[in-house]
């Protein structure tokens, strides 16, 4: 579905739903609970910082929220979204913390890779990331390795990778707690831009009280609760 097709669409659902969710790892004799009686909602076109401490249960929601992981009890179910033959949603870009491009593909190649794999055509694909990759300011450098960008390079590639995607949810996993202020104050821009063309709801998981001033909606997890503040 396109962004055209989503905004001539009946009154959307809720992007994501979470009742109840726990996740727990580990056997009966060490188990830890990371997230623990979730119930929230992501509307269509939210903008959510996601907060806490190291520890809190961040990254956990957010791979339940992306349909990586499956709770341990409770329901995630993706409205707006619907689900592949996997029972996964469709139509989410994830962009992590750490590095994630391929290190022999160059930066045209890593947006393409998964389009290709989701069906996508060489033409429509690359299409598609020449359009993401000017988004985010960075076409001049489709045809560099990971090896020669800069951190905040790298993140706006893998931005790029996530929006090519045409997704109506972007989710991000700290993607600024590797970079200096200033590249991360872009790296925020960049997330909330793509966003913005994109039509899609923005959860960004963060430490960064800064970071976390920029988006509208906050939540805040301790202790694998959370409490969606306003």
């Amino acid at each position: 579905m396109t962004v055209e097709d989503r905004s001539e669409a009946a009154p959307a659902s809720d992007v994501v739903r979470c009742v109840n969710v726990d996740r727990r790892y580990g056997t009966a004799g060490a188990v830890v609970t990371a997230v623990r009686e979730v119930t929230c909602c992501v509307p269509p076109a939210a903008r959510i910082a996601l907060t806490g401490r190291s520890g809190s249960g961040k990254s956990t929601l957010l791979h339940l929220i992306a349909g990586l992981d499956t709770p341990s009890r409770g329901t995630v179910s993706w409205p707006a979204l619907g689900v592949d033959r996997r029972g996964r949603p469709n139509c989410v870009g994830v962009v992590f913390q750490g590095p994630s491009l391929l290190d022999d593909l160059n930066v045209t190649e890593n947006i393409l890779l998964p389009m290709l794999f989701a069906g996508k055509s060489t033409t429509d694909a690359n299409r598609r990331a020449r359009v993401a990759l000017s988004d985010v300011d960075i076409a001049d450098l489709a045809d560099r390795l990971p090896a020669e960008l800069s951190s905040g390079q790298a993140q706006r590639a893998a931005i790029a990778r996530a929006v090519a995607m045409q997704p109506a949810l972007i989710l991000a996993d700290e993607p600024t707690g590797r970079l200096d202020r200033h590249t991360g104050e872009r790296v925020i821009a960049a997330l909330l831009a793509a966003a913005d063309i994109a039509g899609a709801a923005l959860v960004i998981a963060t430490h960064d009280d800064a970071v976390a001033a920029r988006l509208p909606t906050q939540w805040s997890m301790r202790d694998g609760r959370l409490d969606p503040t306003r």
